[in-house]
């Protein structure tokens, strides 16, 4: 068997693993509920694409990384616990195929968690908008699906990316007490410690002019400010480039490649 045979097996076991789970139908319920309960109370469907994102991007922010931990915090842990790893050492299945596979699986899984309720809530604001708050005053821009959709395609890249996240510290854990602390030390340290550890840089050289620039260098910074430049830049007149955009989107891609390969690293060791 090819190593993309080996993958694909990994991958398929990972989703029918995850249809059998009834606790993430919940999750992707309570996802729903949420956003669609912060967007009615700040009447953000009624005003079009652009204010359900300013009325759901904090909720989001949140949510994301919670259900990306939510979803991988055991991934490698438990197979580590169950001896499950061993057969690495024992079959012709590489590392690659397994984690990768394994991680394949769990992104569908939280995509779909994810993305649904957001498309879900796009399609609602579509049908319930008003026509008079298409344009905005500002003369900057159009509220537009296409908005919508690249808050979206951002949702998920920062979603790929806490999840890799979460597979490194389940990989690094090699218990379920540890990966749990470990994904609540993981979680807390990138909603708010990352945020936090930028503006203590201030008094350390970072200053008002490089701070955007800063804040992109951390997953959360990068993902609000792409958010910022690229959806919400059309309701915010005579301010742009809040991060360096190519700084933000790289900063996510490496985020994502360096917990990857951190991970794949440290499921070798195990």
């Amino acid at each position: 068997m090819i190593d993309g045979n080996r993958f694909w097996t990994v991958f398929v076991r990972e989703v029918r693993s995850a249809v059998r789970t009834r606790t993430y139908l919940a999750l992707g319920l309570v996802t729903g509920i949420v956003l669609f309960g912060l967007a009615y109370a700040g009447g953000g469907p009624a005003g079009g694409y652009v204010p359900t994102v300013v009325d759901t991007l904090v909720a989001v922010e949140v949510l994301v990384p919670t259900l990306a931990f939510a979803v991988g915090y055991r991934a490698i842990a438990d197979p580590a616990v169950r001896g499950e790893l061993d057969i690495l050492d024992t079959y012709p299945l590489s590392t690659w195929s397994y984690v990768g596979g394994v991680y394949a699986g769990r992104a569908l899984l939280l995509l779909t968690i994810v993305v649904v309720p957001l498309l879900a809530l796009g399609v609602n604001v579509a049908t319930t908008a008003g026509p008079e708050t298409t344009v905005f005053a500002s003369h900057r821009g159009v509220d537009s699906p296409f908005l919508f959709i690249r808050f979206v395609a951002l949702t998920v890249l920062y979603a790929l990316t806490s999840l890799t996240i979460a597979f490194l510290l389940s990989a690094l854990a090699r218990s379920r007490g540890r990966a749990l602390v470990l994904a609540l030390a993981g979680l807390l340290v990138l909603t708010v410690g990352s945020d936090l550890a930028v503006f203590a840089a201030l008094d350390t050289g970072v200053t008002t002019g490089t701070l955007g620039g800063a804040l992109a260098m951390t997953p959360a910074g990068a993902y609000r400010g792409l958010v910022f430049d690229q959806v919400l830049y059309v309701a915010v007149p005579g301010r742009s480039a809040f991060v360096p955009t190519w700084v933000a989107a790289l900063s996510l891609l490496f985020w994502w490649g360096l917990t990857f390969v951190g991970a794949m690293l440290a499921t070798d060791a195990a």
